[in-house]
């Protein structure tokens, strides 16, 4: 599926999932990602051996945890990043398998365990807490 018919306002070059492969609304989804060894993040960040930053991993698991709280209408941002790991790193190239699951709800709070891995290895692990957002008038 396309993250952008899912509700996700991101649009490139700020979109960071290629495809949601698995959508529960409410409750979990997964997608794919691979970052584009030509971009040119990858000239800057470890010149000969590059990787994806961990920002860039975090940011796009934030986003599939937007599209897992599937609440309809309603948009989300990021509020907190919690017991981020980054276990191994993440090449451009490298097909990344991403899971939010929603974890709880408390009032205009939505909180996603995430995951992202390269085949069987994980790559990054943690928690994304998203705040409902109220366009100003």
């Amino acid at each position: 599926m396309d993250p952008t018919t899912l509700g996700l306002p991101h649009r490139p070059p700020f979109l960071f999932l290629d495809a949601v492969t698995d959508l529960e609304p409410g409750t979990s989804a997964r997608a794919t990602k691979t970052f584009d060894p030509a971009d040119p993040v990858f000239a800057g960040h470890f010149p000969g051996a590059p990787i994806v930053p961990g920002v860039l991993l975090t940011e796009a698991l934030a986003q599939l945890a937007g599209i897992a709280v599937a609440e309809p209408g309603a948009r989300y941002l990021l509020s907190a990043v919690r017991l981020m790991k980054f276990p191994r790193a993440a090449r451009p190239g490298e097909l990344l398998l991403l899971t939010a699951t929603v974890q709880s709800r408390l009032g205009p709070l939505r909180q996603c365990a995430v995951h992202a891995t390269v085949g069987s290895e994980t790559v990054a692990t943690g928690e994304i807490v998203l705040s409902e957002w109220t366009a100003p008038a």
